[in-house]
């Protein structure tokens, strides 16, 4: 996770491509006269439907929660620079999905610890005792990854006036393992059984463990899933999902889906999910637990492989003498297939 780009979670990655400005164009400078400098959002490789915050380093994004007619989209920023560091939640409202507002960052790294992913619930009934049962407060459940140790356990933060400002749990953490490799909550209600599930990830073993509570702040675990599928690289930000198979309200599955980061069979990051059933506890997987992908068929390669387009000839001027290369030796090369 530090320093190298992250997963975006499948379910969640739709919230981040929303138009946030639109760049209007603007007449040339007259002879003589010297450029302006671009304004916010119109500024020559600007993402324009992509949501991005006006400065600075973003990833993951975290939390998404609709609440009180607004769409409020939490991500991994650092509100001090262009690169990784510093990390905390920053943080953007929208009614449409579509126009998005940056605000303050939400929730802030501090002397103490990094701010890693997580996700937000709505505690409606109040079972945190974060809140009021006249105002039930929205609670954000996060990885604290520690500078001093590199311990990495789960924290809340909560909000009692609709997501606009949050104040850390004094609690914190919740759950700790004495882990480096323990993060990503993903937390939910489970109404069959009344009570939170957490999905997290234990990166280095590829698995996923499945931990319950009533209040959010004690957790019991309940099970473990892997390692299966692919392990070539750490397990990351984990999600499960109900799903009706094609529509039928009497066909219900569970589709768990985990990042890799890297290590997907494509090469690099990616996701893979597993099909199953989940009783509030377990999940289990439909599937085996270990998988070969397909060989796949090798169409008019012509050697991109290698330093020369082989017997492929480049038209114009867009294409170098041969196909790029990364200087990164974990990366794959510009133009393999």
């Amino acid at each position: 996770m530090f320093g190298r780009r992250k997963v975006f979670r499948s379910m969640l990655a739709i919230l981040s491509a929303a138009v946030l400005a639109v760049g209007i164009a603007t007449a040339p400078p007259a002879a003589g006269q010297t450029s302006p400098a671009p304004a916010l959002y119109h500024e020559l490789y600007r993402p324009q439907f992509h949501f991005t915050p006006a400065r600075n380093w973003m990833n993951d994004p975290n939390g998404p929660i609709f609440f009180n007619g607004q769409y409020h989209l939490f991500y991994q920023y650092n509100p001090s620079g262009s690169q990784w560091g510093n990390i905390s939640w920053g943080h953007a409202v929208s009614k449409d999905l579509v126009h998005w507002t940056e605000l303050p960052v939400a929730i802030p790294q501090d002397a103490n610890e990094f701010v890693f992913s997580g996700s937000v619930v709505y505690d409606k009934t109040n079972s945190s005792g974060l809140g009021t049962a006249a105002n039930p407060p929205l609670v954000a459940v996060y990885t604290s990854a520690f500078k001093s140790t590199g311990i990495q356990a789960q924290s809340l933060a909560y909000s009692v006036d609709g997501g606009l400002t949050w104040t850390k749990y004094a609690g914190n953490p919740v759950l700790n393992l004495n882990s480096t490799n323990f993060r990503d909550p993903h937390v939910f209600w489970y109404a069959a059984n009344k009570n939170w599930v957490m999905v997290v990830a234990l990166s280095d073993q590829h698995k996923v463990s499945f931990y319950t509570s009533t209040n959010l702040k004690n957790w019991t675990h309940q099970s473990d899933f892997g390692p299966a599928g692919a392990v070539g690289g750490v397990w990351e930000t984990p999600t499960i999902v109900p799903l009706y198979v094609n529509g039928d309200h009497k066909r219900l599955k569970w589709v768990l889906v985990v990042g890799l980061n890297p290590g997907s069979y494509a090469g690099g990051s990616g996701d893979q999910y597993f099909v199953g059933d989940f009783d509030g506890s377990t999940f289990t997987s439909d599937d085996p637990t270990t998988y070969t992908p397909p060989a796949g068929t090798l169409i008019g390669d012509g050697g991109f492989e290698g330093d020369t387009y082989g017997d492929w000839t480049a038209a114009g001027t867009a294409f170098g003498s041969g196909p790029a290369h990364s200087d990164n030796p974990t990366n794959r090369a510009v133009g393999h297939g």
